[in-house]
Formats: C-alpha cells, structure tokens, sequence
C-alpha cells in the first residue's frame, strides 16, 4: 500500500512529480536511507500521502513510520559514520568574540572583515568559509589595528561615522542610554589612545522645532559635555560655521568605550516626529504650520586621537601584560610568559617551542625598532594572524584508516564546545581540564556545559545560533511600505528582534521545553511594542516579561510575535500567506517546498468581468493552475490562518483597513485537519511538535559540527530526540545529546583524493 503514496510536491496526476516510490523496495530499507528518510520525514509531518489523496488508519500510519526508522537504525548502530570536516576559519562573529575574550576588547569586525557566506541556514558552515587572498589581506590589516589599539600607540588621527536608520524614531527613552533621556544614538567605539577626540553631530533635522531641548554627549553613560539646542547648527554658547554640526571636544581614555548622544527629556509637549507616524493621531487636527518637531540625531562622527600619549591602562593592556619588566635584563622573560599565555589561548591549546619560535622572531623586530610594548604589538600581530588562530583544524591520527571513525583529542573537543556555546575560544579552565585529559569523562563534561551555559558569554547561543534559525538576522532589512504602515519604524524592527530573541533566551535560561517555543503563554515587552499589539499597562523602554492570557492567546508562541510575522510579506505592503506558509512547514515540520518552477504567473486582482479580488479569491484562482497547484495546497492553508496579523504584525479583522473586507480565516490542512486563525493552527500543529524536536534538533546538530546533517546523521538524531523526550525535550536535554553523540565527539578521516 505504501508504495501507492508517491511523495510529490506538485499534483500526482501530472508529470511535475519530484519523488516516488514506484521502484523502491521496501524489503531493502536499510540498504537505501537516502530515499525512506525522505519517507519518513513526510511520515513524521502528516505530508505523506499527498493532501486529497486517502490515508491509512492513524495507528498504522505510525507502525510503519516507526518501522522504517527502527530498519535504518539497526544497521547505522553497527555501522557509525559521525562525518568529517577537515578545517573550519572562523567567521566574522567568532573572531569578534575570540578578540574580546583574548584581549578584552570589543571590537566591531564589520568594519574590518568582509561578511560571511551561509550554507544550510549557517555561516559557520565549514564548506562555505572559503579563504581568498584579498580576506587574508583583510585579516592582516585586522590585526594591525587591534593589536594597536590593545597595546600598541596611535599617534595620527582616525574618523568614523555613525548614521542613525533612515526611519529612526527619536521621541522616547532609547535602551542602553540614562533614564531620563529621549532619542539619540548609542555606538560602541575603540578609542586607539588616550588623547583627545572630537565629536561632532549632524543632521538634527529640519522645520520648527520645539525649543530649549537640551543634548548630552557621555562615555559609558557619564555626561562629559552639555548643549542646549537652539535650531541647526546653533545652540546656546556655542556657534558653529561648519553647515549644521554641533562641536564638542573631550579627553578620552584608550579601549572601548559607550558613546552616547541624547536629548535630556525635559519637554514632553505633543510632538509631531520626523519619523515617529504612530503618534500623529494625537495632533490630527492641529494644522500643519503649527507642529514642531522633535530635533533627532543623524550622524555622529568621532575624530582623533589629538594629542596623544601612549596608553598606560585599560582593559587589554590589563588583560595582555601579565608581567612587567623592571629592567632590560627581565624583558626576553616576561615577553614569552605574555606571548605564551596569548598564543595558549588563541590557539586553544598549550603553545610549543615552534610557536614561541616563529612569534619571538617577531618581538624581537618590534623591540629592536621601538620600545617593549612595541614588541609585544608585533607579536601579537603575528599571533592574530596565524594560521593556528584563524583555523580550527583537527589533526588525524597516524595510522588510522580511511573510513575509520576515532575520537577526538580532548583539546579538539573544548575548541568544538566552546565555538558552539559561546561562538568564541576556550577559556582557561576549559583549556586546563581538556589538557589533563579529563574533559571527555561524562561527569566532567556535563559540569563544563552547565558552567558555560551559566555564563554571560552563553548569550552567544542566542544572538547567533537563535537569530539565524528564525531569520533575525534579516529584520534590519526589513521595511514595510511607509504609506501602507505608518507605525512602522527602526524602533520596532528593534523591539521584535528582541522580543524574540528574549524568548529564546528563556528557554535556554530556564532550561525549558523547546516545545514551548509555539506554545510559551508570555512574552517580553516594552511600551512601543506593547502599544503595537493593543496591550495596555506597559511603560518604558525596559523590556519586561509579559503573562498572554486567554484574551491574548493568538500572541503566544513565535506565531504571534511580529518578528517571525513581518519577515513574510511582499512587495512591501500586504501579507504573503505563501512565505507564512513556507516559514511553518521549513522551520517546525522540517519539510522546506522545493523552489517554486520557473515562470509562475502572478496574481490576478481582477477577474475579467473587472470584479476586484481578495488576497484570498487572488491565491485561491492562483491555486487552481497548474504547476502551482500541489506546492499551495500546503503553504496556502497555513497562511490563511494567519491572516489576522498584518505584514506589520498587527492584528486585524478585515482586509483593507476599518472600510474593508472581513477576512476569512478558515482553512483546510494538508492532513484534513479544519482550523480558523492562528490559535486554532497553532493547536493542530501541536500534533506534530515531535518533529519540531526533531527540526530543532537538526538546525542545532548543524550549528554545532559546522556542516550540514545528512541522511546518515538522522538515526543519531532520533537517539537524541528519544533520550531528551524523557526530559519533557528540555533544550539542555537537546544540546547534552548533541555533544555526548558520536558526531560530536568523533571523525572520520576522509578517503584519498577526495
């Protein structure tokens, strides 16, 4: 009867069918696991047979997916294959956070480093990490300057320039600067020496403005400099000739250091903002020549240092000089127990007399030009540089088979879990524990994850794993059309990245189950995203949790959150049920469509007897044409029932507005299941959420070894999804799994030639 069930993305009736199994043999399941994995992942999301086509009773729909998955993994028990990936670069992120754990300085690489590519919803895909000759240029000029503004002296000024987004909005309290503030700027800055540096601000905007506001330059949040604001280019005692900048000039210390740039919130007249739309309902009827406005800033721009002196403390210099020389005698001495000790940490593993070698060469160069600290500049910069830093490399052992499996040494496996908790370099206990041999032993690693995880540096899962598996990372160029939604604006775009990614962090904090990621009955908000979503009672910029009762139950989980809802719309001012439908079937059944065919014919708005169509009536006469038909019997359903979110993220009841359609949230499933709006999608497909496991589970593996999961990692993967449902599918439960799992610990030398 199986072999009846042909997996096809379009109708079975015709000839676009990508997959069947008319010639597979189901008494060789084990020999062939490229094809039934497929099988079974349809099995697993309900998607197999095809919508419209009859299904078997449920229990033996479940005794055969089980079936085929007990068939695979009995033969992959005996025949283990945890992969290989030879060498691994780090990417932009990794090197950021290993400069900052390294030196103790934080750095914003996305001036200094070309971005990454990304392979299987990752950039830290080793396949896609390639090296050219222009990026190792870059990685050398990359570590001139930071091992310069860590140790070194700059003595000739340098400018930056940063610009505020296009639809900024500057009205209220901006988190990470004081309270008491509105609008403005906060940048992180590297300050190469201490001296003195100007600020200059610019593009405070144009028309009538509400007069007196006061603007505040500081560093780390301490006011170092007062205007009062008195139109562009002017404030009180002070004069500017330079076309609409306000001038400040302060002494700054060398490192890294918070700038902020802020209005003192002192007028709380009604405003009608530059960018601000979704306050002007408030001033309506006041006539135009008679609003002011808000003045917000544009640019800053940071020169200098002017008169500068060699830096003689800050947080690297601290974290690099772990000795000081009192004579010349004592120099060659304290130079190797500072070199030894980066190079220990930079290469993730105990530094050898070759290493000391080729780095001494290089202090020598420095100290013969210059002073001691010259000479630690140029060692560091040869550290920076090298390959052992740049490059995660496993050596294989001698005399191991092709093909053969063997374990890691220990030290590879400290590197492995620390890239993928904390997405930078071991630190030394990691790196102590790992050289005595000991991090493998079951009891010692679980303790080792369980303090990484408690560590600040754990946000890491967050911010990179978390914002590229729901696509976070795309919101910044997100932007829907002003005139279709005027309440939209950077602020926002900000507050549901973070909404989301305060989410994440929960159930990784909490060690929750990641089944709770559709189904969490709370959120994280602030005023401006509450004020969004119609929820009253919130007040601030401080995000804080938030409890979605009975009567906010279409805003649980990531189906209610505007990030995820906002990244799946088109052409800049409706929804797009399709990319909504996309989103679910990729990113919680694990089942991605293949691409849609070449030449699909667009909408139609119009029928021909000029009648104007819904978005609905639009998709559904879409749907009716062929090849487009067996792909939009999945994506469509699924969308409609998400049509009471707008492409903002607001909810709504009709299309088109107060004066438009009801919307029509009903909807047939591809397994028959009826459901209307979101809760009730929401609900059917919790059905399916052992195969949201397993999709975390997978991105997770995928995250964790740098390279795609294959049909040969799956029986390892249900081992884990099996052991952590013990565990109520905790995310703890998850990522323990993954690092006990042979995969992780293992490799497989690659065959000759390949």
């Amino acid at each position: 009867m199986l072999q009846e069930y042909c997996i096809v993305c379009h109708d079975n009736q015709t000839k676009t069918a990508n997959f069947s199994l008319e010639s597979a043999d189901i008494n060789k399941v084990a020999d062939h696991p490229e094809i039934w994995e497929q099988v079974i992942r349809k099995l697993r999301a309900g998607m197999m047979p095809p919508p419209g086509m009859p299904r078997p009773p449920l229990a033996q729909y479940n005794q055969l997916r089980d079936w085929l998955e007990n068939q695979i993994d009995a033969k992959a028990a005996a025949h283990p294959n945890p992969g290989s990936v030879v060498m691994h670069r780090l990417n932009r992120t990794e090197y950021s956070n290993a400069i900052r754990d390294l030196l103790d300085l934080k750095v914003d690489v996305s001036t200094l480093l070309p971005a990454d590519d990304s392979a299987r919803g990752f950039d830290n895909v080793a396949g896609s990490l390639t090296i050219s000759p222009t990026l190792l240029e870059a990685y050398t000029t990359a570590a001139t300057r930071i091992a310069r503004t860590a140790v070194g002296f700059w003595k000739s000024p340098t400018a930056a320039v940063y610009i505020s987004p296009a639809d900024a909005s500057q009205n209220q309290h901006i988190e990470g600067l004081p309270f008491g503030t509105r609008g403005g700027m906060a940048v992180r800055h590297v300050f190469p020496s201490d001296g003195e540096y100007k600020f200059s601000v610019q593009n405070l905007g144009i028309g009538k403005f509400i007069p007196g506001e006061k603007l505040e330059f500081l560093i780390d949040n301490e006011v170092v400099a007062k205007h009062t604001y008195a139109g562009v280019g002017l404030s009180a005692n002070n004069s500017s000739d330079n076309d609409g900048s306000i001038d400040v000039t302060v002494p700054v210390k060398s490192g890294s250091h918070m700038v902020g740039v802020t209005f003192v919130a002192t007028n709380y007249r009604p405003s009608l903002d530059m960018i601000r739309q979704f306050e002007r309902k408030s001033l309506e009827d006041n006539p135009i020549p008679q609003l002011e406005y808000y003045p917000a800033v544009g640019i800053l721009r940071i020169n200098g240092p002017f008169n500068p002196t060699r830096p003689v403390d800050s947080p690297s210099i601290r974290k690099v000089f772990t000795c000081r020389p009192s004579n010349q005698s004592q120099e060659d001495a304290c130079a190797k127990e500072i070199l030894t000790t980066l190079m220990r940490r930079a290469y993730r593993r105990p530094a050898t007399g070759v290493d000391w070698e080729w780095v001494q060469a290089f202090y020598k160069e420095g100290r013969k030009e210059g002073s001691f600290e010259d000479g630690i500049e140029l060692g560091l910069r040869r550290i920076l540089t090298s390959p052992q830093f740049l490059i995660r490399a496993e050596r294989e052992p001698e005399h191991v088979a092709a093909g053969q499996p063997y374990r890691i040494t220990d030290l590879e496996l400290a590197s492995r879990l620390s890239f993928l908790i904390w997405s930078s370099i071991p630190d030394d206990e990691l790196i102590e524990v790992a050289n005595q041999n000991k991090l493998h032993l079951p009891n010692v690693l679980e303790q080792q994850v369980h303090r990484m995880l408690a560590d600040p540096k754990a946000d890491a899962l967050v911010e990179n794993f978390g914002d590229q598996l729901l696509y976070l990372r795309n919101l910044p160029a997100t932007s829907p059309d002003g005139v279709f939604y005027p309440d939209w604006d950077d602020e926002l775009r900000k507050s549901y990245r973070r909404e989301t990614e305060l989410l994440f962090g929960s159930i990784i904090k909490e060690n929750r189950s990641v089944v709770d990621l559709l189904t969490a009955d709370y959120t994280f908000l602030n005023e401006r995203l509450a004020k969004h979503y119609g929820i009253p009672g919130i007040y601030g910029s401080e995000f804080r949790r938030v409890a979605l009762g009975p009567d906010l139950a279409y805003r649980r989980g990531l189906l209610g959150q505007g990030s995820v809802l906002s990244l799946t719309w088109v052409q800049n001012f409706r929804t797009s049920p399709v990319k909504r439908g996309v989103w679910v079937l990729e990113n919680i059944l694990g089942t991605p469509p293949p691409e849609p065919p070449p030449n699909v014919p667009p909408l139609e708005d119009t029928k021909s007897d000029g009648k104007v169509l819904t978005l609905r009536e639009q998709m559904t006469l879409h749907r009716s044409m062929e090849p487009c038909a067996g792909c939009h019997k999945l994506m469509d359903p699924i969308g409609f029932a998400l049509e009471n979110f707008d492409a903002d993220g607001k909810w709504r009841t009709k299309q088109g507005g107060e004066g438009g359609v009801p919307l029509d949230t009903s909807a047939v499933l591809w397994d028959g299941t009826k459901v209307n709006g979101p809760i009730e999608l929401r609900q059917a497909l919790l059905k399916y959420s052992p195969q949201f496991v397993r999709t975390i589970t997978e991105k997770l593996m995928t995250f964790s070894l740098g390279r795609g999961v294959e049909y040969e990692d799956m029986p390892v993967i249900r081992s884990i999804v099996r052991d952590a449902d013990k565990d109520n599918d905790r995310f703890v439960s998850l990522l323990m799994g993954i690092i006990k799992s042979a995969p992780f610990q293992m490799r497989t030398p690659e065959e000759e030639g390949r």
